[in-house]
């Protein structure tokens, strides 16, 4: 016979237990699904503000290239319509001469009907017709050949003008790319700089303090003579020791990288190109264990930075918008090769 036992009940005290326990489950797995991610501290916010900084600086050299292209074609378009204009005038006064024969052949008893059909309302075309000079005096030839040949050279000044106005059209439009892409960057830095505590940004300055005090002493141990054009340029750089690093900055109160280079070769009487890429290929290239003070040193696979060899292993260079123009130990960046101009 089937047993019909009334079932086991479970112990009050034990259903009370499971269920606190659950109810503590249930709240922790809420407040971990809830709870923020860690905030970064200072350490971690450095070196993401230093990763960002050097994508900005990618971008701000790519920028000033734009700028140096951009206020080339300006130069030169505005060269150009400076060409075409005075061809103008020239064109002009050749067709007035031509019509000066033209009346005073009228006076003289009447035009000739070939270069009565070239002062017409469609010279160009008639130009065209080269059988159409064979009824023309010697004199008159010459003068009509000349009109010709500067139309010719008016009409490849107007194509090569319009052409370098469309370059500059697509090179305004890259540097707003480049620069807006160089902001984000830099705004993205300072975003993070701004998470830090007042304290922790306080200790960041401190240590950065620090390692720029320890970086001048090595320099100044080093006790490395600089001379020549490149001496007279490092020597005009350390004069400007402290000044804020600024994208696309050329001086005198602030800088980019290759910014301050062209700036302290200026004042050794050299003139140097803009950005990084150019200066690169200017000069020749020494060796490490070759480097003078004054030799421009290049870091980074793609060259985006710049700066000056001031000896024993330092750089003196505008590094970043925390940093401004500074000594740093080479070794802080991906060194690739240094270049005397």
């Amino acid at each position: 016979m089937a047993s019909h036992r009334r079932p086991k009940q479970p112990n009050r005290a034990r259903v009370t237990v499971l269920t606190a326990t659950a109810a503590a489950a249930v709240a922790l797995s809420a407040q971990g699904a809830s709870a923020a991610p860690a905030k970064p501290g200072k350490d971690e916010v450095k070196a993401q503000v230093d990763a960002l900084y050097e994508e900005a600086e990618q971008a701000t050299e790519k920028f000033n290239g734009a700028k140096e292209r951009q206020e080339k074609l300006e130069k030169e378009i505005g060269q150009l319509q400076d060409q075409v204009a005075r061809g103008q005038g020239d064109l002009n006064e050749l067709r007035n001469a031509l019509g000066s024969m033209a009346s005073a052949q009228y006076r003289n008893g009447g035009i000739d009907q070939s270069l009565a059909l070239f002062l017409s309302a469609d010279p160009d075309s008639y130009l065209d017709k080269a059988s159409s000079l064979e009824h023309l005096s010697g004199k008159q030839v010459e003068a009509v050949q000349k009109i010709q040949a500067k139309q010719r050279s008016l009409a490849q000044q107007r194509q090569e003008a319009s052409g370098k106005l469309a370059d500059l059209d697509a090179t305004r439009k890259e540097l707003g790319e480049k620069k807006k892409a160089a902001q984000d960057k830099l705004g993205e830095a300072q975003a993070l700089l701004n998470t830090l505590t007042a304290q922790e940004r306080a200790a960041l300055k401190d240590e950065e303090a620090r390692a720029s005090r320890s970086d001048s002493q090595r320099v100044d141990l080093g006790n490395v003579k600089a001379s020549g054009r490149a001496g007279a340029a490092l020597e005009a750089a350390k004069t400007k020791l402290g000044a804020a690093y600024v994208m696309g900055a050329t001086g005198p109160s602030a800088y980019d990288c290759s910014g301050l280079v062209q700036w302290a070769y200026k004042q050794a009487g050299v003139s140097v190109s803009r950005t990084t890429y150019t200066q690169a290929e200017e000069g020749r290239r020494v060796s490490r264990s070759e480097l003078q003070p004054g030799d421009l040193v290049f870091f980074y696979g793609d060259l985006h930075h710049v700066g000056l060899y001031a000896g024993n292993n330092m750089t003196l260079h505008a590094s970043n918008p925390r940093g401004g123009v500074k000594y740093e130990s080479m070794d802080n960046m991906p060194y690739q090769f240094g270049v005397r101009i």
